[in-house]
């Protein structure tokens, strides 16, 4: 896995390994997800990249009524 949104306030275990990159907060509902990426695969532009992704993917769940998952795997 080369990058992962981790909702804030989780484990830190669930981040261990991987550098932090920024915070989402999703528009529907405020939870907050720190962007991080494996440390050999560092981009700032992938992840800005990951960023849009993720604010696509969170939106679509509430239209689905679906929960967000505590970590969520990002295209990398």
């Amino acid at each position: 896995m080369k990058a992962v949104a981790i909702k804030k306030g989780q484990s830190q275990e669930k981040a261990a390994g991987f550098q932090e990159m920024g915070t989402l907060r999703c528009e529907g509902c405020g939870e907050e997800f720190v962007i991080g990426q494996h440390p050999t695969f560092v981009d700032p532009r992938l992840a800005d990249e990951q960023a849009r992704w993720l604010e696509r993917v969170l939106a679509e769940e509430h239209e689905r009524d679906q929960k967000h998952a505590d970590r969520i795997e990002l295209p990398g």
